[in-house]
């Protein structure tokens, strides 16, 4: 029976069934894959990536923008994270200041005289200080109980931005964004509630 079907369709006709068969298989799997790929893709995933960073160096160029300031004023120096989340913000210039945050405190270094907060008693630096070191870390719960999440992008090329939830600290401090590239950071924008900012560019340094 099958060979007399065969036979009564021209062959022509069954070359452009199976061509139409292969060219519909083919977008059917591209659509899967696409919609696969964008299923997966959010903060848990990128939380997953920036987790598996341990430890490293980076040089930062850090410009403040501020109103009082007709040109952005201008930072350079060196990032150090190390594990157990130990962070070590070091600029060299203008003006030589060591930052260094260890567990519950964050000791600051400058012209020859040291000073050190528990992170505690200050609940809007606290905030802050959470927000990168908790990305570094991929910590999703710490950064969920201080800030309201937005991803947007790809693995490639994506954008977090983060809302303060504590009303004190959205005195100060409006959105903070953070990119990067897969488990990569690039830059971290700062913009304050009173409309100044900061936008600090990343580079690593080659392990």
């Amino acid at each position: 029976m099958s060979s007399e079907l065969t036979e009564a369709i021209p062959r022509s006709k069954i070359n452009c069934l199976a061509l139409i068969a292969t060219w519909l298989f083919v977008v059917l799997y591209t659509i899967d894959a696409y919609a696969q790929a964008n299923a997966v893709w959010g903060p848990e995933q990128l939380m997953t990536q920036l987790g598996q960073f341990q430890q490293g160096k980076a040089h930062f160029v850090e410009r403040k923008y501020m109103k009082v300031l007709q040109s952005p004023l201008e930072l350079t120096g060196t990032l150090t994270y190390e594990v157990r989340g130990k962070l070590v913000k070091q600029t060299l210039q203008p003006t030589p200041e060591t930052l260094t945050i260890d567990d519950d405190r964050l000791t600051i270094e400058r012209r020859g005289k040291k000073r050190t907060l528990r992170l505690q008693d200050y609940p809007q630096l606290w905030a802050f200080v959470a927000s990168i070191r908790s990305t570094l870390n991929g910590d999703l719960v710490t950064l969920r109980q201080f800030y309201d999440l937005k991803l947007e992008g790809d693995e490639q090329r994506w954008e977090l931005a983060l809302q303060p939830k504590d009303t004190r600290m959205r005195v100060v401090i409006d959105v903070i964004q953070i990119s990067g590239s897969e488990g990569h950071i690039n830059t971290v924008e700062v913009r304050e509630a009173k409309g100044d900012r900061s936008v600090m560019t990343i580079v690593e340094d080659p392990l």
